[in-house]
């Protein structure tokens, strides 16, 4: 379980951070439309590339043992640089969430955008199968296990912002709000670097 837990939570802060996809899921949450389509194109999405992750990175640092050291100190490297552009976007981001005043979206076009928005997005491929399959090639033959709680981390936290949105109303209407996400998810991915460092 200890693991399970450890991929689960890796996972869940990876995805936390505040990007276009997240942000075009908490609008449709907000706005209850087409919110489950959302919900399973990002879940499903998120679980293949992070079951390729797990499966081919674990592979090819079997056969290339130098690969996993690189990826393990690049991967904090992104991270740090990443946590950077977090504490920046907090101390300089005006934006509050405005969804009023907009007609009804057309499911396909909002599939066409969000599947956009997930596969032509390159840190998704750095998040989760370069970053978690680099980790979870450190834990063996339980990398599956790994593997596993990083797609339930996933599939919760779609399900979590996409339903839960319209809970977050009144908070993401606020400026400010997005200013304490952002440095909350800049000290996370700071922390992970750190740990990928020191573990190393």
């Amino acid at each position: 379980m200890a693991v399970f837990f450890s991929g689960f939570f890796l996972s869940f802060s990876l995805i936390m951070a505040i990007g276009a996809q997240n942000a075009f899921v908490l609008r449709q949450g907000l706005r209850r439309e087409h919110v489950l389509l959302c919900v399973l194109i990002c879940g499903v999405s998120d679980a293949l590339l992070i079951a390729l992750g797990v499966t081919s990175f674990g592979v090819l640092s079997a056969q290339m043992p130098w690969l996993g050291p690189i990826m393990r100190y690049g991967g904090a490297s992104f991270l740090l640089v990443y946590g950077v552009m977090a504490f920046r976007s907090a101390l300089t981001s005006t934006e509050a969430l405005n969804v009023e005043g907009r007609a009804r979206s057309d499911w396909r076009k909002v599939a066409a955008t969000l599947l956009a928005l997930t596969w032509l997005n390159p840190h998704v491929y750095l998040d989760t199968v370069i970053l978690l399959g680099s980790i979870a090639a450190q834990y063996g033959e339980q990398r599956v296990v790994f593997g596993a709680g990083a797609i339930f981390a996933s599939i919760t936290f779609f399900f979590l912002l996409g339903f839960g949105a319209r809970l977050l109303a009144p908070f993401f209407a606020w400026p400010k709000a997005w200013r304490i996400l952002d440095a909350l998810v800049g000290a996370t991915m700071w922390a992970i670097a750190v740990s990928l460092i020191l573990n190393g």
